[in-house]
């Protein structure tokens, strides 16, 4: 395979969906045929439980693969840790002992290209590598987006989420400017939307037409709410190529609890069509890269 395309999967605010999308990504990936790699660089280990693999069990992982750049470590390369995972996606997982690597990596002077170099040894094997980075502004992030093609930012309905975005533009800036790398964040992914066109999918559709029925429509506080979502949603339209909603849904939370992707236990959900319908786009942006 000479083609591969390296998504990494950013926001330094925790709880925006940033793994939940990797791996339903991941899943619809590997379901069209892919063959798909997915980097855990988080020390919590969401991707790595999320694929049902328990960190705690490994004796190798994405700790040891980056600090065999330093004098004195084994010399681990990537593919002696990916494991396969239940889903048919393979997994470099991470463990808690990640950690310990960042602090190392401030005092080498090519700490931002690790990450790229690492998947050199594995690039020839795989369509698509899916890099999870911790919610954090740190190295592992910096690596990340470093090693990538694309970059994917995920936007939870919180207050401070677009905040969050301007932070890493600041981020994506600092990257071209010092290391001369291009990072190309052109898809953003709202999580856990709760706009107008989605309580249908949240309520449902018997439920919802009952409370139009019978209520006397949205109070002051609803009607406020729905303007700030609006004019949210309006703000990261300006700043991104393509932008896509997913509606909050049970069906993510089953599916993390069975470690398996949304693709693969739950595709006819309201979040697994959202869900395949973002992977499409994703590749067909990578098509037109290569045109």
């Amino acid at each position: 395979m000479l083609d591969i395309t390296i998504v990494a999967f950013a926001h330094h605010k925790g709880g925006t969906g940033k793994t939940t999308s990797c791996l339903n990504i991941a899943g619809y990936l590997q379901k069209d045929g892919k063959k798909v790699l997915v980097v855990d660089c988080d020390p919590q280990a969401n991707a790595t439980t999320g694929l049902g693999i328990k960190p705690e069990t490994l004796e190798l992982s994405m700790y040891d693969v980056f600090m065999s750049v330093f004098e004195g470590f084994p010399d681990i390369t990537i593919d002696d840790v990916i494991v396969p995972t239940a889903s048919g996606i393979d997994l470099a997982p991470a463990t808690l002992d990640l950690v310990g690597v960042e602090p190392y990596l401030y005092g080498i002077e090519d700490r931002a290209g690790v990450l790229k170099e690492a998947l050199e040894r594995v690039k020839g094997n795989y369509d698509f590598i899916l890099i999870d980075t911790p919610p954090s502004m740190g190295q592992f992030v910096i690596n990340g987006l470093v090693a990538a093609d694309h970059t994917v930012v995920t936007l939870d309905p919180g207050t401070f989420a677009l905040r969050g975005m301007e932070a890493l533009s600041t981020v994506f800036d600092d990257i071209r400017e010092l290391l001369g790398a291009d990072v190309v964040a052109d898809v953003a992914i709202l999580t856990r939307w709760k706009g107008p066109e989605n309580q249908a999918a949240e309520a449902g559709g018997l439920v919802l037409f009952l409370k139009r029925l019978f209520s006397a429509g949205p109070s002051a506080e609803e009607e406020k709410e729905r303007e700030r979502l609006k004019a949210f949603e309006s703000e990261v339209r300006k700043a991104f190529r393509q932008v896509f909603v997913v509606p909050y849904s049970p069906a993510i939370y089953e599916t993390q609890q069975q470690g398996l992707p949304i693709s693969h236990y739950a595709p006819e959900s309201d979040a697994g069509r959202r869900y395949r319908a973002i992977t499409t786009a994703i590749q067909e942006l990578e098509t037109g890269r290569r045109a």
